[in-house]
């Protein structure tokens, strides 16, 4: 009996004992990571969580102060956790986690969130989120027709914060704010079945009933009717004669309320870097230099006569660099991923299991996004990665950008490094499916740089399409922080661009219009390439012969997508070991 009563109170100690600091971390990380799928739960869809499918994120003003709150409070319970009593990946997700939630709350005091949407996405684009979504049941049908039914709670909140962003008068620039009415007019239809919401009921699975798929096609048409075209007119009556007025002429954030202070937090926080605007601005005047003398030489190779802006001249009106149709221009950019995928081989010792597609970007928003862009698999592998190709008008989309524009987008660049970090199983979820934008932009910028190391890039238009894009990132560098924190104009920042890319006035405008929506963001590619290359160089530097590429490679994407500074001690930890281990 004693003994019994000895052993429960043990057994009630050992219940009561404090978890360590690894087991109260991962506690924390779960506990925001749950929290933040159910507040976002758009992005929960996209991951492949269908907890929340039938849902759109609370955009009123109490839930995103209360949001910022609770970022605290985990801030809080995050300081009490010491350092020191942590292993070294458990102290990386630690930093990581601290940098996240600061960084949030301090956008919420500068009021970012009265900018829920600007030309490249947003709630007037809100159907593209069916792509993302499985269509296979009768739940995942009643799901998107509850998401059909509320919507227009979801649109009068953006609006509402829309109106603030008046008041205060942080509103896009207006060559930014004149594009989204054409993309509203687009959900403005007199057909229901015109709609894209309705793209899921217009090809149901056989296994549901027919009597079932023509009551769900119903109800859609329905809600369609009179929910989804409503909320966009009262959209487009509110752009038009309210936030188009209110639309700033020039363009810039340096015109909001401490605009040059947001800007230099937005800096370092796409950069991971304490750079100031004014070094980084200079990094790329530097960068364009160096690059318009490689390109220099490509023009040498071959054997064109004329000086370099009739060179870009030729490479943009030539039709031997353009398709002769959308249909032409994918089976090329197919063909084209295909070549390189089994190459991989040669530079990475580890590859990700998960596959990806290669598909044309939606109809009604190619016109006004950027070339391509890459869609994450789902968390669960249900959906593998999408790499999304600009089909429109093909004669602007030159071919000797296809193999560049391949090897960042999909392989080597995003598909392999965000597909491995999924995969990394001892990671807290945050870290697997969230993305630090100088890793993930500044890997697939640097993976650029290795095509010539799979055998691409032989042709010289080819290799100079590649200098483009890396030019294109120099630009960057130097255009946004011109116009966000210098006060240049539009005009003057598509006019540097085009004096040093070979890329069309469509995608230079675009892109430009794009830094003018996104400040800040822009500079990750380029800083984030530069570390990447320079631990490289270290490396080989120091092991010389001993030096292995694939190993090198492998320990940059060990750790899934992490900020500069942690990512160079890794790299030099690594380093050393190797050095001592001869």
């Amino acid at each position: 009996m004693a003994a019994g009563m000895l052993l429960a109170v043990v057994a009630l100690l050992g219940q009561n004992q404090p978890a360590t600091a690894s087991e109260r971390l991962h506690q924390l990380f779960e506990q925001a990571w749950q929290w933040e799928l159910a507040q976002n739960p758009t992005w929960a869809s996209y991951l492949g969580d269908l907890r929340y499918n039938d849902r759109w994120p609370d955009l009123s003003v109490d839930a995103i102060r209360r949001r910022a709150a609770r970022r605290a409070e985990f801030l809080r319970r995050l300081g009490t956790i010491d350092l020191k009593d942590l292993r070294a990946e458990d102290r990386i997700s630690y930093r990581m986690f601290q940098r996240w939630y600061s960084e949030a709350l301090r956008e919420y005091e500068f009021g970012w969130y009265v900018l829920p949407l600007n030309h490249r996405e947003g709630i007037q684009s809100a159907d593209v989120l069916a792509d993302a979504l499985p269509f296979q049941t009768e739940k995942h049908y009643r799901d998107w027709l509850r998401r059909l039914e509320t919507f227009p709670r979801f649109m009068d909140q953006t609006l509402h914060l829309l109106r603030i962003g008046v008041q205060r008068g942080m509103v896009h620039a207006r060559p930014v704010a004149e594009r989204i009415p054409k993309q509203i007019r687009k959900q403005i239809v007199d057909n229901p079945e015109d709609s894209p919401f309705f793209k899921p009921f217009r090809r149901m699975p056989e296994r549901l009933a027919p009597e079932l798929r023509a009551e769900l096609a119903e109800e859609a048409k329905h809600l369609i009717r009179t929910r989804i075209v409503p909320a966009y007119r009262r959209m487009l009556e509110f752009f038009e004669d309210t936030y188009l007025p209110a639309a700033p002429t020039r363009v810039g954030i340096w015109q909001f309320p401490r605009g040059k202070e947001m800007y230099r937090f937005f800096a370092r926080k796409y950069t991971t870097t304490d750079l100031s605007p004014e070094e980084i601005h200079a990094i790329g005047q530097q960068e364009v230099r160096r690059i318009r003398a490689e390109m220099e030489k490509v023009i040498e190779r071959t054997g064109f006569k004329g000086d370099f802006r009739e060179f870009l001249e030729f490479l943009r009106t030539d039709s031997r660099f353009y398709a002769r149709s959308s249909e032409e221009l994918l089976r090329i950019y197919r063909a084209t991923c295909k070549r390189i995928d089994p190459a991989l081989v040669r530079l990475f010792g580890k590859l990700p299991r998960m596959p990806y597609g290669v598909m044309p970007i939606p109809e009604h928003i190619a016109p006004d996004t950027t070339t391509a862009y890459y869609l994450p698999p789902a968390a669960d592998g249900s959906r593998a990665g999408t790499y999304f190709v600009n089909l429109y008008r093909p004669e602007t989309r030159p071919l000797y950008e296809v193999e560049v524009l391949s090897v960042h987008e999909a392989v080597p660049g995003h598909h392999l490094q965000i597909a491995l970090a999924m995969e990394l199983n001892g990671l807290p979820a945050f870290r697997r499916y969230r993305g630090v934008t100088a890793f993930v932009e500044g890997w697939a910028l640097y993976s650029e740089s290795l095509g010539e190391e799979l055998g691409l890039y032989q042709d010289p238009y080819s290799k100079f399409g590649q200098l483009t894009y890396e030019m294109w990132r120099a630009v960057r560098l130097v255009v946004d922080t011109g116009m966000h924190y210098m006060g240049w104009s539009r005009e003057r920042a598509i006019e540097f661009f085009l004096e040093n890319t070979a890329k069309s006035r469509l995608d230079v405008v675009n892109e430009v219009d794009r830094y003018v929506a996104w400040p800040g963001q822009a500079l990750a590619y380029k800083i984030g390439e530069l570390k990447i290359k320079e631990l490289r160089a270290e490396a080989e530097q120091v092991l010389g012969e001993r030096f292995d590429i694939r190993e090198f490679h492998d320990v940059i994407l060990s750790s899934g997508a992490i900020p500069l500074d942690i990512l160079q001690d890794k790299v030099r930890r690594w380093i050393d070991e190797k050095r001592r281990s001869r």
